[in-house]
């Protein structure tokens, strides 16, 4: 299985950044093709000047991620929790690659759309320094909700996992530890499943 791990936390030392290591470890161990993008080192408008209304050139950063993207058959983001929402680097990406006619088409005359992304599976990977039953019962955790539900499942990966490191903040240096044991654990359950499109490429 081809796996795309990509790193949203805008510091490359950070414990998102471990947390993605752990997941490529466990991913390899599994025997999969993995390819790292680390967001922080590409160099790109974060801004999406006139929306959908004017094609904006792609950098050629953002040319080799719509390749990777493609290529696989399983994404991973890794992102931290930020002010309720992922942070503005990896909002700025999605905002960038996912484009119409790439990532998802409107059918003419009809509210529907088509997920061109179909055939692929997901996990996110997100950390919070509030518990994680705050995040859910008290803000109904909008930054997997948006990541998850109206970006990655509105273009087709199905299904979409998550994985929560959350109370970052209170944790002690153990728990952090099993933390990162919860990402190659993760990426141990994710060799079991079986994309559409790697379904497809068999058959």
């Amino acid at each position: 299985m081809n796996t795309l791990v990509i790193l949203g936390h805008p510091n490359p030392d950070s414990y998102c950044a471990a947390l993605a290591a752990h997941y490529l470890k466990g991913a390899e161990a599994a025997g999969h093709t993995t390819r790292l993008l680390k967001l922080n080192e590409l160099n790109f408008d974060l801004n999406l000047k006139a929306g959908y209304q004017k094609r904006q050139p792609l950098e050629p950063d953002l040319e080799e991620a719509q390749r990777l993207l493609l290529w696989c058959d399983h994404l991973v983001v890794v992102f931290p929790t930020w002010w309720g929402a992922p942070p503005a680097l990896l909002k700025g990406f999605m905002d960038r690659v996912l484009l119409p006619g790439f990532a998802f088409k409107y059918r003419k005359n009809s509210p529907l759309w088509d997920r061109l992304l179909a055939g692929r599976t997901a996990r996110i990977i997100v950390t919070s320094d509030g518990p994680g039953w705050w995040m859910r019962y008290r803000y109904f955790d909008p930054a997997i909700r948006l990541v998850k539900q109206t970006t990655l499942e509105f273009c087709g990966f199905t299904p979409v996992k998550v994985t929560r490191v959350d109370s970052i903040k209170s944790r002690t240096p153990e728990q952090l530890q099993r933390g990162l044991g919860q990402a190659e654990k993760a990426a141990q359950a994710d060799a079991k499943l079986r994309p559409a499109k790697l379904r497809q490429a068999r058959a």
